[in-house]
């Protein structure tokens, strides 16, 4: 079970993730998501911990008539989202859990989830919720990423975290990395009731300026700053340079090529309908 305790961001880390890893890595799998899920004009969409919103927003962009919803847990993320501009369907943004969806049942057209599943308590409850918000005829899309050894830059990134500063100090960015196989999607879904489910396994190119710049946004912008938090500012860039040079021994010569800090990043990513 993942301590929601770590996920709940504080002081200025939700603005830096939307300015610096949503642009870099959410807006790609956002696109991917959404594309998949294919909004229609007049629909209710519910995007579940929706963090700044991104998925939100792109699928309000999508539909000239409708209405979305994005929810989540985090009051950091949530005030961000609350802030930026939206085009297209209204939006409400609203803080509740996802194991206890503050909806009627059957109020939902598509239900989005980007990586948000893996680190609910309960996750054949989530699943649960969310086909009981679904009309009928309603459709979810969710994506986790797979085993963190198929991400190249992730897995040298905690491979160097362990080794600077300690060999627990990974749990938290392996936890983003928890399920092992498309199966381990796909059958839950099933078992919720889901119907026509389809799991593929995507992998998206995802490019930071350099290695130092990867580094020092996850250790800033994500519930990964509690590893740096007792340490003097001084200190505090002392050890995000040591951690990149090390992710970076610990990289292929390919990834960073130019100066620069690419690598492909795999998720699986599955469909369904509420019923068949």
């Amino acid at each position: 079970m993942v301590d929601h305790q770590h996920w709940q961001l504080d002081g200025n880390a939700p603005e830096l993730f939307q300015r610096y890893l949503v642009p870099a890595i959410t807006a790609k799998w956002a696109e991917d998501i959404v594309d998949r899920a294919r909004p229609q004009a007049g629909e209710k969409i519910l995007d579940i911990a929706c963090g700044t919103g991104v998925v939100a927003r792109l699928a309000s962009r999508r539909i000239s008539q409708g209405h979305v919803t994005g929810l989540d847990l985090n009051k950091g993320m949530l005030a961000v989202a609350r802030t930026l501009p939206r085009e297209g369907a209204p939006i409400d943004w609203i803080e509740a859990s996802a194991l206890d969806l503050p909806f009627p049942a059957g109020q939902f057209d598509l239900v989005l989830c980007q990586q948000g599943l893996q680190f609910f308590p309960d996750q054949a409850r989530a699943l649960r919720e969310i086909r009981r918000v679904l009309s009928p005829s309603g459709r979810v899309a969710l994506s986790v990423y797979s085993p963190i050894e198929r991400t190249p830059g992730a897995n040298a990134f905690v491979s160097a975290l362990d080794r600077v500063l300690g060999q627990t100090a990974s749990k938290i960015k392996r936890a983003e990395h928890s399920f092992n196989a498309p199966d381990e999607l796909k059958v839950p879904l099933m078992d919720a009731g889901f119907a026509e489910v389809e799991v593929q396994t995507v992998v998206l190119e995802i490019a930071f300026p350099s290695v130092l710049d990867y580094v020092r946004f996850q250790l800033l912008a994500t519930p990964m700053s509690a590893l740096l938090s007792d340490l003097s500012e001084t200190d505090r860039h002392a050890a995000i340079k040591t951690i990149a040079s090390e992710t970076a021994s610990f990289s292929n010569p390919e990834m960073l090529e130019g100066g620069g800090f690419s690598f492909g990043q795999e998720a699986y990513v599955g469909t369904a309908r509420a019923t068949g």
